[in-house]
């Protein structure tokens, strides 16, 4: 079975909208766009490097799908970063999308993200991971459907915006497989999912 793992950036008290830039998600008067560029160091790059370096398939939400778009799609600036998001197959989850054609090599998964998202980890094919798509890591969350989480805890505090678990999260264990400070004081904690008898 394909394994899901979401990766979140988030702040110390939990907020995980408008990371990249001031006009990133202003949904709920969000004003604190773009509080995590400063903290970005080698340290960072090298461990999400290493994350896409393994073989894997992309899961996303609508929203932050068509953001990505924006960043990353038909871009050609050699980055590895740019060449791995495009090259990579890539699920979005939607009710609302008519068609996955605006980023190469993208298909639609239409109708409830949990049952979209649990037959799709049934399938033979790579490991599934997000990067952000908060809304549709609660519900798998809440579902039981990811695996791993990889934690980049930033060192402030916004006081407002969405959370991850905005609402109560169901009792879950994960065990820490690893954890990496950065030099900008980020900590990269990678939890899995605990193993119950």
């Amino acid at each position: 079975m394909r394994s899901v793992t979401a990766t979140m950036f988030m702040t110390l008290d939990g907020v995980v909208q408008g990371l990249g830039r001031p006009d990133e998600d202003t949904r709920g008067g969000f004003t604190h766009g773009g509080w995590g560029a400063r903290y970005n160091d080698e340290v960072m790059s090298r461990e999400m490097a290493a994350g896409m370096g393994r073989p894997g398939d992309m899961l996303f939400g609508r929203t932050t799908w068509e953001d990505f778009i924006t960043a990353w799609g038909g871009s050609t600036d050699g980055n590895p970063f740019t060449t791995h998001m495009n090259a990579a197959t890539k699920y979005v989850v939607s009710r609302t999308l008519e068609d996955a054609d605006a980023w190469q090599n993208s298909h639609l998964l239409r109708g409830e993200a949990t049952d979209t998202v649990a037959a799709l980890k049934t399938e033979p094919g790579h490991d599934l991971s997000i990067i952000g798509s908060a809304s549709l890591v609660r519900s798998l969350h809440a579902a039981g459907l990811i695996d791993d989480y990889v934690l980049l805890i930033h060192p402030l505090t916004l006081g407002c915006g969405a959370r991850l678990f905005d609402d109560p999260a169901p009792l879950t264990e994960f065990d820490l497989v690893s954890s990496v400070p950065t030099t900008t004081g980020v900590i990269i904690a990678h939890y899995r999912r605990a193993v119950t008898s």
